[in-house]
């Protein structure tokens, strides 16, 4: 009996694999408008002269690759790392990013542009290009300052992760016990003022008091840039069910990040093997410099990754489908979108999803598992468009309700 099962599963399982052609999956991905919402590809821009419009054979991220995966828009994310900066330190390095961002963008013209709204978007995607977007990861960056929040917006900075690994002044992070209960005061100014200059607010990274205290602060709906389920992959910066619900009750979306550690309950148990390649990469990170030559940081954690990979293997793509399936079940439909963390996870990523260029297996997968055309066109950036148009309203509300209050 038991093996007669195993016929029969196999046998439907053949099927279903069969019926989603090539075909299909191409016409989608023509209609699509693919957003990923978290890329951390400008460290490499910045640090090592990476060339977007050259394929690469490491990272996850460049043009030809981008146009293999039909990617219509990118956020590319303006990471900080809190233990090495200070808070000033943070937002010189964010600008340092910035800067090599747009100097990227104009060297590709005919590729990619700045894209800063949901219409912008759009209007490159009829134009031919990929919009490239920014977002701020770590509000440390912003040093406890609106005026300094308010600058990076008018860099093109539309949201804003309110924290990393660490607290800021004003949040509590998943990743350490908490010492503010959540958001500050000033920490809801910040949400606020986020809300009138239309950045989405992220919490991604958050700890769950400072989710529901954005949630009751915020006049728009949230998101979560690169986030997965918690109920799958007991991670603190994962989302519970409760969250994924709380947050499609306000509009909000969550995209799904790709990272191994936060798909799999056994990957921690596993990574216990990698403490020599931890340590040299604790080695490299300790001598290379705040600002300055960096160029030799990423080429020798590659090779360290390059030697994680070989020891761990890559987890199945059926396990990222699981926590895609499982974020539409609790959250619906209509909330879930792309969060890879291309390029920000030590390379470690599903067999299937190793870089940008692989979208065409994921909309395969998500066909698979029954989800309908029109359902997918929503997680791939459909739903990102919404939400976005939804905080470019509040913001023109408020900003109208403001003026007319003077």
């Amino acid at each position: 009996m038991q093996r007669l099962a195993i016929s029969l599963l196999l046998a439907y399982s053949a099927t279903a694999q069969s019926s989603v052609n090539a075909a299909r999956v191409d016409r989608l991905l023509e209609r699509a408008v693919v957003i990923d919402l978290h890329d951390d590809t400008p460290q490499m821009i910045l640090d090592e002269g990476y060339n977007l419009g050259e394929k690469h054979d490491y990272g996850q991220v460049d043009i030809p690759r981008m146009r293999t995966g039909h990617v219509s828009g990118l956020f590319l994310s303006l990471w900080t790392d809190s233990d090495r900066y200070t808070p000033g330190e943070s937002m010189h390095r964010a600008l340092q990013l910035i800067d090599a961002v747009r100097r990227e963008i104009a060297r590709h013209p005919g590729d990619v542009e700045m894209a800063t709204t949901s219409a912008d978007i759009l209007a490159a995607r009829k134009r031919g290009r990929i919009a490239i977007l920014m977002g701020l990861e770590g509000g440390y960056a912003i040093d406890s300052d609106l005026s300094v929040l308010r600058s990076f917006a008018e860099l093109g900075v539309r949201y804003v992760t309110l924290t990393h690994t660490n607290h800021t002044p004003w949040a509590d992070s998943a990743s350490l016990a908490g010492t503010h209960n959540g958001l500050t005061d000033f920490g809801r100014q910040v949400v606020r003022e986020m809300n009138r200059l239309g950045m989405m607010v992220d919490i991604s990274h958050v700890s769950d008091k400072t989710f529901l205290d954005a949630l009751e602060t915020s006049s728009a709906p949230l998101i979560a840039s690169h986030s997965s389920s918690r109920a799958l992959a007991n991670a603190p910066r994962n989302m519970t069910d409760d969250m994924l619900r709380a947050l499609a009750a306000k509009g909000g979306v969550v995209h799904i990040n790709y990272y191994e550690g936060f798909l799999d309950n056994g990957f921690a148990e596993r990574e216990k093997v990698l403490k020599a390649e931890q340590a040299e990469q604790n080695a490299i990170d300790d001598r290379t410099p705040k600002f300055g030559d960096r160029s030799q940081n990423g080429p020798a954690v590659r090779k360290i990754n390059a030697r994680r990979i070989a020891k761990l293997g890559r987890l199945p793509l059926s396990r990222l489908l699981d926590h895609f399936e499982h974020a539409v079940k609790v959250a619906g439909v209509d909330h879930v979108g792309l969060g890879s963390d291309f390029d920000g996870a030590d390379d470690l990523f599903p067999e299937g999803m190793e870089d940008i260029s692989k979208t065409p297996n994921l909309v395969r997968g998500l066909m698979e598992r029954g989800f309908s055309d029109e359902d997918i066109l929503k997680i791939l950036g459909g739903n990102t468009l919404r939400v976005m148009r939804e905080v470019e309203q509040v913001s023109r509300r408020l900003k109208a309700e403001a003026g007319a209050n003077r």
